[in-house]
C-alpha cells in the first residue's frame, strides 16, 4: 500500500511566536504534516525546544531569535529561512501579547508596545515575506491568528489588544485582495480564550467566568487552532481567501 502523502510535504513555513502556546502547536503540527518550519520567537531557547520537537517527527526545523517589531531582525529572519530551506510558502502571524488593563490605565508606552508586536510585527513579516510568497504562487499562504476580541471588543483583554487584533484581521482581508492575482491566499483564524501560558497567568476567577460563557463549556486548546491552520495551509483550502474562521466554542457565531 502506498504511503499517504503528508498535506504540507515540501512546503516551508514561518511561524511567529512559536516558542509556546498556539504558535508551538501550529509549528509542531506543520512539522507532523511534512513542512519544514522556521520557529521565530524572541525567546530563543524555547523556540529551539519547539524546533527540536519538530525534528523528532522527522521534519526539518530552524529556530530563529527575533523581535518582530524590529524591521532589520524581521528581514534577517525571513532571509535566514529561505537560505536554510530554499523557499518560503507559508507565513503564520501568531506572535502577540495580551496585557490585562482597564482602558483608563493604558499608558501610551503600553499601547505602542502592544500595537508594535501584535500588528506592526505582522505587517513587517508580510512585507519581508512578500517576494517569496508571490514566487510560491498557488502554494503561498498567509494565516493570521486574530482573536474574538478583534471582532467583538473582547471580554477580559485590554482595548489595545482588541484594537491590534481587529487591525490584523483587516490587514489580512486587504492582503487577500492584493495577493489573489498571484494565487496566494490570506486568511484569519479568530480564537476565543485559549489555554496557553499567556492566559494561564490570568486570575482564576476571570478564566472560570469566561468558561461559563462558552456554549461548549471549555477554553480552546492550542491544538484546536493548529488543526485549522493546517487546513488553511493545505491544497484543500486553495479557494478560500479573505476569510475569518472562528474557533471559539460557540461564544461568537457570525
Amino acid at each position: 500500500m502506498q504511503a499517504q502523502r503528508k498535506p504540507l510535504a515540501e512546503r516551508v513555513a514561518i511561524v511567529t511566536g512559536a516558542a509556546s502556546g498556539i504558535g508551538r502547536a501550529i509549528a509542531q503540527q506543520f512539522g507532523c504534516c511534512g513542512a519544514s518550519v522556521a520557529c521565530i520567537d524572541i525567546h530563543s531557547k524555547a523556540a529551539e525546544e519547539t524546533a527540536q520537537h519538530i525534528r523528532e517527527y522527522g521534519a526539518k526545523a530552524l529556530a530563529i531569535s527575533c523581535d518582530i517589531s524590529d524591521p532589520e531582525m524581521v528581514k534577517n529572519a525571513v532571509d535566514a529561512t529561505v537560505q536554510q530551506f530554499g523557499q518560503l510558502h507559508i507565513l503564520v502571524n501568531n506572535a502577540g501579547i495580551s496585557p490585562l488593563c482597564a482602558f483608563d490605565q493604558i499608558t501610551l508606552e503600553e499601547w505602542n508596545r502592544v500595537i508594535a508586536i501584535n500588528l506592526t510585527g505582522a505587517f513587517l513579516m508580510c512585507q519581508a515575506a512578500l517576494p517569496y510568497l508571490r514566487r510560491a504562487g498557488v502554494c503561498g499562504r498567509i494565516i493570521n491568528i486574530g482573536s474574538l476580541a478583534g471582532q467583538t471588543g473582547g471580554i477580559a483583554v485590554g482595548a489595545h489588544y482588541s484594537a491590534s487584533k481587529a487591525g490584523l484581521m483587516v490587514l489580512g482581508k486587504q492582503l487577500a485582495k492584493t495577493l489573489a492575482p498571484y494565487g496566494v491566499t490570506v486568511n484569519n483564524i479568530a480564537p476565543a480564550t485559549t489555554d496557553t501560558p499567556l492566559t494561564q497567568a490570568w486570575p482564576k476567577a476571570t478564566l472560570q467566568a469566561l468558561c461559563k460563557q462558552i456554549p461548549l463549556g471549555r477554553l480552546g486548546k492550542p491544538e484546536d487552532i493548529a488543526e485549522v491552520a493546517v487546513f488553511l495551509a493545505s491544497d484543500s483550502a486553495s479557494f478560500i481567501t479573505g476569510a475569518t474562521i472562528n474557533v471559539n466554542g460557540g461564544l461568537f457565531i457570525d
